[in-house]
């Protein structure tokens, strides 16, 4: 559904969001969300360049979020690294198509949209403040019985 540049920002986006407070590094991003730090950077960059987290230079520098997790939805990251690509003419190229799409990639076009406004409704905020079983982007440690996601 979403690209692997897609996913990796989120998760840095989680982590500086569950982590506010001070600037965090590449590496520390990439060791808690399990991204490879060279790609990390790109993806940092990416986001920098897009306004939603800022970059700190030298000692105790850097990344931090630029708005409050509550002022940053899901679909503004992703519009940051990789678009959801929306149907906006024939896929085949046919000519008497053009920007009147079939039935069938009218569907696929329809559901594409609901995606996207699913992501646009959902803020940083409410990933963490709905939380499941399982804390985004940390292992929970096993319990008695050594189940690694049952709580105690």
């Amino acid at each position: 559904m979403i690209s692997q540049t897609a996913e990796y920002a989120l998760r840095a986006i989680v982590f500086l969001a569950m982590n506010p407070g001070r600037a965090h590094t590449t590496q520390e991003i990439a060791d808690t969300t399990k991204v490879p730090a060279a790609y990390l950077s790109k993806v940092l960059k990416s986001l920098v360049k897009a306004g939603l987290i800022q970059s700190q230079r030298g000692l105790g520098g850097g990344f931090v979020l630029s708005k409050s997790p509550d002022q940053l939805n899901i679909l503004e990251v992703l519009n940051a690294v990789d678009p959801i690509q929306r149907i906006r003419t024939c896929p085949l190229g046919l000519q008497g198509h053009g920007t009147v799409l079939c039935a069938l990639h009218k569907r696929l076009d329809d559901a594409t949209a609901l995606i996207e406004q699913s992501f646009a409704d959902s803020t940083i905020a409410d990933i963490l403040a709905r939380p499941t079983q399982s804390t985004p982007l940390y292992e929970r440690p096993p319990t008695k019985d050594g189940n690694p996601c049952a709580y105690e």
